[in-house]
């Protein structure tokens, strides 16, 4: 069964866009693709909102989630969070495969 975690990411002044312009260009974005049991790890840009980016976030089991949640990468996720000022809703899914 994997996990799906869909992030709104919101800001002010286009601050949500440039953390996600970081998150890739710095290559953290793929360093998070790249970590055992990520199944996908790909942004996206409401129509409606531009002040908000929508990660979906999927992971195999709650086991490589929760390992991903406690390695140094959520620090630098964090700080760049903090960087520019976000807000996070999460929204939380299962899928039966």
């Amino acid at each position: 069964m994997s996990l799906i975690v869909n992030l709104y990411y919101t800001g002010k002044d286009g601050s949500a866009r440039e953390f996600m312009r970081e998150m890739i260009e710095s290559g953290i974005a793929d360093e998070v693709r790249a970590e055992e049991g990520n199944e996908r790890y790909e942004y996206f840009l409401p129509v409606d909102d531009p002040e908000t980016v929508l990660l979906i976030d999927r992971w195999r089991d709650q086991a490589a989630l929760d390992v991903h949640h406690a390695s140094p990468m959520m620090d630098k996720i964090y700080k760049l969070r903090e960087k520019y000022g976000l807000s996070v809703r999460a929204e939380r899914f299962t899928e039966e495969k």
